[in-house]
């Protein structure tokens, strides 16, 4: 058998920690590079906790371990792989010819093991913020640097490290890694779609929205980390417009976002649709929408301003901030400082033009929205050349 051959016999093995129905942005990163990679012919594989009473529908294998829910951080789960005999006996027996990891935890040591026995290289991308997690879980900076050398540690162990954008290697660097890194972006399922005006306004009349207001939408946990409270602020002081906020997603702080909306009297004005699993459904909202507003100063690399992009939707992200480095201001997308009055003053500034906002979503969905078929063509480029580096 040649070398070609041989590698297209092994199994890639994408291993993390969330996958739907926990719609973050890595877990639709996991779901559609797997997929891609299948339908490209190349046996693949995703390994995941297992979340109780949820059936995965997908055309290629998922195989899930034992796992508890972290109470901390609703929907995640604690996975402990080793435990669970029947898995790693199934796991065992998949030919594996690289691991990549998405996540640092109990995947991606699962993966680090599997690496190690069966002798194929690991990939380890890096996605997010840790440190910013372990502090809000842990209230001890110290504790939350420990923990975050822990993760260094992973990475460390990796054949090769990626980052989804260039400047989330700012991030990594400040954490303490030291090796070398891959820029590989993340793909856009909803990128190249036909008649993107005409399914802009059937959109709009499904979420029945009058053609003269301004539709605003937040894709995403909600958390505090993700400068929701400033978007709730923002809009308070923008209550002359005639507006319609949507928040689609959950976290721990939704709740106490809901309540700022009811003391600021917006509730006429907002509405919040809880997790949002089909992807058509949330592909009207982000088409639907004049802007998407996403001040996030945690995020590195985040998949959502792709996916609002990609249906011409520009969003709206703090100057600075990892997740604007795609963003050229006025142009693909717009840049404020980070405080509601700015997000106030650039929506305001905004309203009186609609066509520079039209031109922005227009110009964002041929700058900032790859396919994933078009990406993972290129991730299995890499993966073929460290299979074969690893075979040397």
């Amino acid at each position: 058998m040649d070398t070609l051959s041989s590698e297209k016999s092994k199994t890639i093995g994408i291993f993390n920690d969330s996958f739907p129905p926990i719609m973050d942005g890595v877990a639709v990163a996991t779901q559609n590079s797997a997929y891609w990679l299948y339908r490209m012919n190349q046996p693949v594989c995703v390994v995941i906790p297992r979340i109780p009473n949820y059936t995965i529908d997908e055309p290629y294998p998922v195989y899930r371990y034992s796992s508890l829910p972290l109470i901390s951080r609703r929907p995640y789960r604690l996975g402990f792989p080793k435990i669970d005999l029947a898995f790693q006996n199934t796991l065992d027996k998949i030919p594996f010819g690289l691991v990549h990891a998405h996540c640092p935890f109990s995947s991606g040591y699962l993966a680090l093991r599997v690496a190690k026995k069966k002798k194929v290289p690991l990939v380890a991308t890096f996605h997010s913020k840790y440190r910013d997690d372990f502090e809000r879980f842990v209230h001890n900076k110290r504790i939350a640097k420990l923990m975050t050398n822990e993760v260094i540690q992973f990475f460390e162990k990796a054949d090769e490290v990626w980052i989804p954008q260039a400047a989330v290697e700012e991030t990594i660097r400040e954490y303490g890694f030291k090796g070398k890194v891959v820029v590989v972006e993340n793909g856009n399922d909803f990128a190249g779609m036909d008649s993107i005006e005409k399914f802009k306004h059937e959109s709009r009349d499904f979420l029945k929205v009058k053609e003269h207001v301004l539709v605003f939408l937040f894709v995403g946990q909600h958390i505090w980390e993700k400068n929701t409270k400033l978007i709730i602020d923002a809009l308070s002081l923008i209550k002359e417009l005639p507006f319609k906020m949507y928040f689609v997603g959950t976290g721990y702080a939704a709740n106490d976002m809901k309540q700022m909306i009811t003391d600021y009297g917006l509730d006429d004005k907002t509405e919040f649709k809880g997790l949002i699993l089909e992807r058509e459904l949330i592909k009207k909202y982000y088409a639907a929408a004049d802007l998407f507003l996403f001040p996030s100063i945690y995020d590195n690399a985040p998949l959502v301003v792709r996916e609002a992009g990609a249906l011409q939707t520009p969003s709206v992200l703090v100057k600075g901030s990892t997740a604007s480095e795609i963003i050229t201001d006025n142009l693909n997308g717009f840049l404020i400082e980070n405080s509601a009055e700015s997000l106030a003053n650039k929506i305001r500034e905004l309203a009186a033009q609609p066509l520079l906002i039209k031109n922005a979503g227009a110009n964002a969905a041929h700058t900032i929205a790859r396919s994933w078929q078009d990406v993972t063509a290129e991730i299995y480029d890499r993966y073929r050349f460290l299979m074969q580096r690893k075979a040397k």
